[in-house]
């Protein structure tokens, strides 16, 4: 195992929302709900549900998960959920686009040396994946998954397994996610962790949390880290 490299680590991004765009999910929401707003509902309540699975000790794929929450929000609201709304709801998930500053900000951060990898709580699958139906996959040398040790993040297992697949240190690497959740779960890992506030998620400030080593609006403010601190 190598030392640690504070100086240039290893970037791990986490996928959805921190790189792909989940807001492309609320025309679902809003036919089947009436509300957009139900997205972000529902996407707190299958983080909740995936971290209650892996604490018990069990494990289901992220996107099975997230159909029997979409499910169990129907029944909560008193609306029908139809084979066709999960086969929607799926498909979707699938072909994400990728947010306005993501591809510049990686271009930039490969040219300048830097490697990049993803850490996903989504399952791989056979087919192309949704980096790569969102032109990202050319950036990332490798794509993790929990699938891989049936642990959600932010699980020790599933940062535990980036560091030794490759063969480094934990301060070695960081992680680059728009969920306080996940720069808690890295951290408390020995990594370093840059949390990128997204709408709909903020920094969390209360006694006992784990605080990200750097807060940035967007991946912009990733590159001047990069450009200033770790050169």
């Amino acid at each position: 195992m190598t030392g640690p490299n504070t100086n240039r680590p290893i970037l791990v991004f986490d996928v959805n929302e921190t790189l792909l765009d989940i807001t492309a999910l609320a025309p679902i929401f809003e036919r089947v709900f009436g509300n957009a707003d139900s997205l972000r509902e529902w996407f707190a309540q299958l983080i909740l549900y995936s971290e209650a699975v892996s604490l018990s000790g069990g494990y289901t794929p992220f996107n099975i998960l997230a159909a029997g929450v979409f499910r169990m929000l129907g029944k909560t609201k008193s609306v029908g959920i139809q084979d066709v709304d999960i086969e929607a709801l799926s498909t979707a998930m699938a072909t994400l686009p990728a947010l306005p500053d993501v591809h510049p900000a990686l271009s930039a951060l490969k040219q300048s040396g830097y490697r990049l990898v993803t850490l996903s709580n989504s399952p791989p699958g056979s087919g192309e994946s949704p980096l790569m139906r969102a032109g990202l996959a050319e950036f990332f040398e490798q794509s993790f998954s929990v699938h891989t040790v049936e642990r959600f993040k932010p699980h020790p297992d599933t940062y535990q397994q980036v560091a030794e697949a490759l063969d480094v240190s934990p301060s070695a690497l960081c992680m680059v996610a728009c969920h306080v959740w996940d720069t808690i779960g890295a951290g408390a890992a020995g990594w370093q962790t840059v949390l990128v506030r997204r709408a709909g998620n903020a920094e969390i400030l209360a006694p006992g949390v784990r605080h990200p080593d750097w807060i940035v609006d967007d991946l912009n403010g990733l590159l001047e880290i990069a450009t200033s601190e770790w050169t």
